[in-house]
């Protein structure tokens, strides 16, 4: 089972330098992308739209990795605005290095961008580990904190 930290930030400047940081920490170079939306994108045709195609591409990869629709919408939206997301996967402990080194760097809390979810699954740190089954997926979140860890 894949893990992923993942953390939304004010610029993509800001992105890559978090980025660097968890290079520079020991984080396997290869695991750590990120991704904002492109300044030009080219029409891919006479109906084309560009930026909702990437937006929609977007939030269905989120989605396949545990993001609840609501936070993938919020996490898309934050690119839409100039945010960038960092990407980090691998081991439990790695990800959740990655989450601290996001969380340092000020990653966005995603909640004040959509809201409380009803219904969310959550599962925080201080409960038992249930990420553990291969059948689960979802996401894994300290509490009070911007970067998420979904378990995919």
């Amino acid at each position: 089972m894949s893990k992923t930290a993942v953390g939304l930030f004010q610029n993509s400047e800001l992105a890559e330098v978090v980025a660097r940081d968890l290079v520079a920490n020991g984080f396997p170079q290869g695991e750590v992308r990120t991704l904002r939306e492109p300044i030009d994108m080219p029409a891919a045709g006479l109906m084309s739209t560009p930026h909702v195609d990437f937006e929609v591409g977007l939030e269905r990869e989120l989605v396949a990795i545990g993001a609840t629709v609501r936070e993938a919408n919020a996490y898309a939206r934050g690119t839409r605005r100039g945010g960038a997301l960092v990407f980090a996967t691998g081991s439990e402990r790695e990800v959740e290095s990655a989450a601290t080194i996001m969380n340092c760097a000020g990653a966005l809390e995603v909640e004040e961008l959509t809201g409380k979810e009803p219904n969310a699954i959550t599962i925080e740190r201080d409960l038992p580990a249930v990420g553990d089954s291969p059948q689960q997926t979802g996401r894994i979140r300290e509490s009070g904190t911007g970067a998420r860890v979904f378990v995919w």
